[in-house]
């Protein structure tokens, strides 16, 4: 008599990889598909929690990209932000990285110190930016004028404040940094040998090694800091509330003020729609792109 058949490692390995993945399946279900799909419903409705819905199709829509200079203001805002705090985070993140790639004592104190920051709370945070950039007797600007500059108003002055939302957001560049790093040693020590071998010098290696290597790190990180910057809302609604003059009216504040405020949520939906359809057409855009510039070993980009 024969006993069964053993199962194949392969269904074996699938079946376990449906196990591990079915909480996660669950949970998508039971908590957040039903209030993505309702609020796609409450975008072609009037709502204000205290009466039922009220179908009035695309007209939503309509008052927002037509009749709201709010809306057009709000994502200039954002686009603003994400243009500029992007690329500093990146370039910042990775040079941060690089320095603390190096192989000298107490390195390991100084990776802590630099990562802290990204994990304090956001609206701490917020507070302790507030009394820097404070124009009367914020740090930064006591600073300034020990060295005889007269400092702006970071907060007050709408030529200054989305600036200093974007230099605020370069204080969490730890969490990036540590991202870059785990890439950069993960770049083989034997390629920089081998270049020193030609007789490539410091920058030359940076350019045809370093970056390279370190473009799918560089592409993950941009892509989570464009969907992050398309959320920006706690520092401006905790600093400056939307001013001055709605200059720090981000996207998500405007969607906040809409839902929470003047009890709009089918309007506040539209708008969440809007948002999640611009951050996944950027997404794909990059995700098209990235054939063009990331490189993975054992392949070139093309």
């Amino acid at each position: 008599m024969h006993g069964k058949r053993p199962m194949k490692l392969s269904t074996r390995e699938a079946i376990n990889g449906y196990l591990f993945f079915a909480p996660g399946l669950i949970g998508f279900l039971l908590f957040m598909a039903f209030p993505i799909l309702f609020s796609l419903y409450l975008s072609f409705t009037s709502y204000n929690i205290y009466s039922p819905p009220k179908w009035i199709g695309f007209l939503n829509y309509k008052i927002m990209f037509t009749q709201d200079p709010l809306f057009w203001k709000s994502l200039g805002n954002t686009l603003y932000y994400v243009a500029l705090s992007v690329p500093l985070n990146t370039v910042l993140g990775v040079l941060i990285a690089l320095l603390m790639n190096q192989k000298v004592f107490g390195i390991r104190v100084f990776r802590t110190i630099f990562f802290l920051p990204s994990v304090v709370s956001g609206a701490a945070v917020a507070l302790l930016w507030q009394w820097i950039l404070d124009g009367n007797f914020g740090l930064l600007n006591t600073f300034l004028a020990n060295l005889g500059i007269s400092g702006p108003g970071w907060l007050t002055d709408e030529r200054w404040a989305k600036f200093s939302m974007v230099l605020m957001n370069l204080w969490a560049v730890g969490g990036s940094m540590i991202i870059y790093l785990a890439g950069l040693q993960g770049v083989p020590r034997s390629l920089y040998e081998a270049a020193k071998m030609d007789g490539a010098g410091p920058l030359r290696q940076f350019w045809n090694i370093t970056i390279p290597m370190l473009t799918p790190t560089i592409f993950f990180n941009v892509i989570m800091g464009i969907l992050g910057g398309f959320q920006v809302f706690l520092q401006a609604y905790i600093m400056t509330g939307g001013g001055p003059n709605n200059s720090t009216l981000f996207f998500a504040l405007y969607l906040y003020n809409k839902a929470f405020k003047d009890l709009q949520m089918g309007y506040a939906s539209a708008l969440a729609w809007v948002l999640l359809i611009i951050s996944m057409v950027l997404t794909l855009i990059i995700l098209k792109s990235s054939n063009r510039w990331v490189y993975y070993e054992g392949s070139d980009p093309r």
